[in-house]
């Protein structure tokens, strides 16, 4: 939400974990994490040891597009009422309730489905859970900025952030021991039985007050009504579309740089999605077992994860958003390079530790640090409709601009196609610099908080 958020010393900083609702916020995280690798790492390794072939692995790339277009829903989520869960839960708990239904049932058919012989079905099923999970991520964030003060944004980021890497340990080094087990189909119906986490979560959190914000649409619906009661109808739909979907676009558009802004959103982790859809692909190339691949590249990573997480939280608030996104942008881009010399090393548990462990470090000190000024660029009438709005360019990295990424993989060899995702991390950096300097080095939250508007 928009607002200064003042820096504050290390341990007033610590302090604002305790607080109980960063337990919710860390369950609801969990529930967000938990789907990703099924659509992608988990997926694409199953895949790949079917026999299907990189360019097919990277072209399910985009089955994530629903992440890149959540923002043209987004509204209905953030305004409209769910009945009668709204009447139960209220309107965030109701909506996250509604939507990890609907995401467990989307991961049992996902698992059911067969790659090898029928990668059409296995991508309509792939392409379900992502709306779900999707959806589900829109009602999550706009309840964690909700129901966080200004000051309390860089932990909240933290906490989803170690919530999310927990989820992801869940799907991938859970999914591929389970897979030593059981079939594929037993595997993702133990993972959609894990949304239960979600579930409760939603069940137990306390509702966000609802304060003018939401009480806007019904309002301005009514005075739509009231001014043409001859097409009172096409009035409300008007009036709801002014106010869910016209005023947050133009609140944004509003403010200084915001193209910068997309664009950043847009590539500032570009990089690390282009080398991280061909990741899976590339350990089963380079002969590592699933036993390596499970405890080195997913328990190990999301420990080394957890840890940048907490160090990315700490830097926000003692060195400010944007010195943080510097710091991390550019730590996780040098850390690909990594890769590069493992594939020329060849099959090293050791050297695929060092790799791993470095951008998981740095990419969760990045991930907190970006998360947290998204969420410091929110108007508090908008959170949900301009959250998604900046997480669905985000993912469009991961979506359509990484599909090309098993041709890229094909045509280069390993260690260049690695070289290549650190360069990829260049313009985002560059734009991050930008930023500082229109904003004259000032802390991010505190910058969106001036956003004056745009002649």
């Amino acid at each position: 939400m928009q607002g200064e958020a003042p820096r504050r010393g290390w341990r007033e900083a610590a302090a604002v974990y305790a607080d109980r609702r960063m337990l919710v916020i860390l369950a609801m995280g969990f529930s967000s994490g938990l789907p990703l690798l099924l659509t992608l790492g988990t997926l694409d390794y199953w895949m790949r040891e079917v026999g299907v072939d990189l360019q097919t692995i990277g072209l399910f790339a985009l089955v994530g597009l629903p992440y890149s277009f959540k923002f043209l829903w987004a509204p209905v989520l953030d305004h409209a009422p769910l009945p009668p869960l709204t009447r139960l839960l209220g309107r965030r708990r109701g909506w996250a309730l509604a939507t990890q239904l609907g995401l467990a049932a989307a991961i049992v058919a996902l698992g059911a489905s067969d790659p090898a012989h029928a990668p059409l079905a296995t991508a309509a099923a792939a392409l379900a859970v992502a709306f779900f999970s999707a959806s589900q991520d829109v009602v999550v964030d706009a309840y964690r900025i909700e129901i966080l003060g200004a000051d309390e944004q860089g932990a909240g980021a933290a906490a989803t952030q170690l919530g999310y890497r927990i989820g992801m340990l869940a799907s991938g080094a859970g999914a591929l021991a389970l897979a030593a087990a059981l079939p594929w189909s037993g595997v993702y119906a133990v993972m959609a039985a894990l949304v239960g986490v979600g579930v409760v979560a939603a069940l137990a959190a306390p509702e966000p007050a609802r304060g003018d914000a939401h009480a806007a649409v019904p309002a301005a619906v009514a005075r739509g009504a009231a001014a043409a009661p001859a097409a009172s109808g096409l009035a409300r739909i008007a009036a709801a579309l002014r106010v869910s979907v016209v005023e947050p676009l133009a609140d944004f558009v509003g403010r200084r740089g915001w193209v910068a802004i997309l664009l950043l959103a847009l590539l500032y982790k570009f990089g690390d999605a282009v080398s991280g859809k061909m990741a899976n692909p590339f350990y089963v190339d380079m002969a590592f077992t699933k036993l390596e691949v499970a405890s080195v590249t997913k328990v190990w990573s999301i420990v080394a994860t957890m840890a940048g997480v907490a160090v990315g939280g700490a830097l926000v608030a003692g060195l400010g958003t944007f010195r943080a996104l510097l710091v991390g942008g550019v730590l996780q881009a040098a850390t690909n390079l990594l890769y590069s010399l493992l594939a020329v090393t060849g099959h090293s548990v050791p050297m695929l530790a060092v790799a791993v462990g470095a951008d998981s470090f740095t990419g969760g000190l990045a991930s907190a640090a970006f998360v947290a000024y998204l969420s410091g660029l929110c108007n508090a009438r908008f959170t949900a409709t301009q959250y998604a709005l900046l997480t669905s360019l985000m993912a469009a990295g991961r979506t359509a601009l990484s599909s090309g990424s098993g041709w890229l993989a094909a045509a280069l060899g390993w260690a260049p196609f690695f070289a290549l995702t650190a360069a990829l991390a260049i313009p985002g950096l560059l734009l991050l610099v930008w930023l500082m300097r229109l904003e004259g080095g000032d802390d991010a939250s505190a910058a969106a908080s001036r956003a004056p508007a745009v002649s």
